[in-house]
């Protein structure tokens, strides 16, 4: 199956910007920052990389479920369908 290129477009400026959360906590512990502020950070990175992971599932089966009879899948609504799940 082959992702469309558009939406994984997305899903790697997603990972980019996760990136550069992550490399902020590394910082944040190595000049030992306030716990509740490294925390803080980390649930904003994991729910990023929970989101780009997200995004890849709802593509893949937008793909599947796309067909002439009932027209295209909305990305968004799958993507908030898997959302509800976390």
């Amino acid at each position: 199956m082959d992702l469309d290129p558009n939406e994984m477009r997305q899903v790697a400026n997603r990972l980019k910007r996760a990136q550069g959360q992550l490399a902020a906590v590394v910082r944040m512990v190595d000049e030992g920052a306030d716990c509740a502020d490294v925390v803080t950070q980390l649930s904003a990175v994991s729910k990023a990389l929970d989101r780009a992971g997200f995004a890849v599932i709802a593509s893949g089966l937008k793909q599947c479920l796309d067909d002439e009879e009932n027209g295209p899948a909305d990305m968004q609504k799958l993507e908030k369908l898997f959302l509800s799940l976390a």
